[in-house]
């Protein structure tokens, strides 16, 4: 074997390497950030459009632009899991002596 055979094939065992690794990444922290995907699109960001489920073979309205698909509307089209802002306010509880 060649000098050029030998460094293709070295070539070729570090890009496996380096796809099990990243796919080792990939499994423990997806690229969605802190966030979860989302449950409804799947981390897609995009949902079955409502003018598909009575179609007749013709899809297409002015929400999915013909598509079939539109923004997923639990997370806006972003496929992530977005928490919801709330503001808790918390009273101290009044002590009444009897």
């Amino acid at each position: 074997m060649g000098p050029i055979v030998l460094t293709q094939m070295a070539t070729g065992l570090g890009v496996l390497a380096g796809a099990v690794i990243v796919k080792s990444v990939m499994d423990q922290k997806p690229m969605a950030g802190p966030f979860q995907r989302c449950a409804t699109c799947n981390g897609t960001g995009l949902v079955s459009c409502i003018c598909s489920r009575w179609s007749d073979g013709d899809v297409g309205c002015r929400t999915c632009s013909g598509s079939g698909r539109r923004a997923c509307s639990s997370c806006g089209g972003s496929g992530t899991g977005r928490p919801i802002p709330a503001q808790l306010s918390v009273r101290q509880p009044t002590n009444r002596s009897s």
